[in-house]
């Protein structure tokens, strides 16, 4: 009741502002497009709520009160400033400026966004954009995040989720790790071999891994004297020849072409995920949002390495850095 309240006494400011400015009931009803005694019954409620007549009215014209012109010149003021503050806002929901929080993964940060930033921001030098690179997506309303771009299947709620591409699971090692440990020939020869392991933080154990080629499906039970909770270290590790580990395709294909890391079983790397494009409602997005989310749907378009058919990870599930773990469809 009180919002209903507080609602009705800014629109009885309104018209009381708009009966002003042109002189009667009727011009004002027209300048609102309310009828004349839509204008009056306003009038009236906001008398009655101030307990003050604000006009004197006649069969032929209407001025204000001594009590009614010290009121209106009382509240004129804030009239204008939340005017021109609705009309700030609603340039704000044209214009390509302000502050733009972005909740990202790490490897997606360092290997999608940042790289190719420059030319977005150069486009819109008005915005300052926000990083916030976490391995978990957290509470994007709570946090105050505008929109998040993140691998996985993302969990059920009142976000938008826009699929933006699916990248292939990778396997990879250094090529002194090989040299010095031999290579796998099949999936179940990880089981000999050292690797990186992801902590799972639901389990405090690590991701399982499982190796799928067409419909095969071979889980493996991987073992390994390091685990991290972090994409760069994991990444660091591997490229240094302390094991074997497991990529998105997208955050390692520069070190795949560079020859630091040497793909795994590539013949066993039908297993993909998906990169999403998180934000709130459409309705009355902002112009920053969207500029943003359709200058990330152009760049992953473009991404021609290591994407991959849709085909889910037949393992099911993927928590935000190693994905927030789903069921398959």
């Amino acid at each position: 009741m009180a919002k209903q309240t507080n609602k009705n006494g800014l629109e009885g400011l309104g018209v009381l502002r708009a009966v002003v400015e042109a002189g009667s009931f009727m011009g004002a009803g027209e300048a609102l497009g309310l009828t004349q005694p839509a204008v009056s019954r306003s009038i009236g409620r906001l008398e009655a709520r101030i307990g003050v007549r604000i006009f004197q009215r006649s069969a032929r014209s209407i001025a204000l009160t001594d009590e009614g012109g010290r009121f209106y010149e009382s509240i004129a003021p804030h009239l204008r400033a939340i005017e021109e503050a609705t009309n700030e806002a609603g340039r704000s929901l044209a214009k390509v400026r302000g502050r733009l929080r972005v909740n990202v993964d790490p490897g997606t940060a360092q290997f999608v966004l940042m790289p190719r930033l420059g030319p977005f921001m150069a486009m819109h030098p008005e915005l300052f954009v926000e990083l916030a690179v976490r391995d978990r997506i957290g509470d994007l309303i709570r946090d105050g995040i505008d929109v998040a771009v993140r691998l996985g299947n993302p969990e059920p709620s009142a976000l938008k989720a826009r699929l933006l591409m699916h990248t292939r699971v990778v396997t990879c090692a250094s090529p002194e790790y090989l040299e010095q440990h031999g290579t796998p020939r099949r999936p179940l020869d990880l089981e000999k071999h050292r690797c990186v392991l992801m902590r799972d933080p639901t389990t405090g154990s690590h991701f399982g891994w499982v190796f799928v080629r067409g419909k095969d499906v071979v889980p493996v039970n991987v073992k390994g004297q390091i685990m991290v909770n972090h994409f760069g270290p994991m990444l660091a590790a591997c490229l240094a020849g302390q094991g074997i580990a497991q990529f998105s395709h997208l955050h390692v294909r520069e070190a795949l072409a560079h020859g630091q890391l040497v793909q795994v079983l590539p013949g066993w790397a039908d297993e993909t995920y998906p990169l999403y494009a998180l934000y709130h409602s459409a309705q009355n997005m902002s112009a920053k949002i969207r500029a943003f989310v359709d200058y990330v749907v152009a760049i992953t378009q473009d991404e021609a390495g290591g994407a991959a058919p849709r085909r889910a990870s037949r393992r099911g599930v993927f928590r935000d850095n190693r994905g927030a773990r789903a069921a398959d469809k």
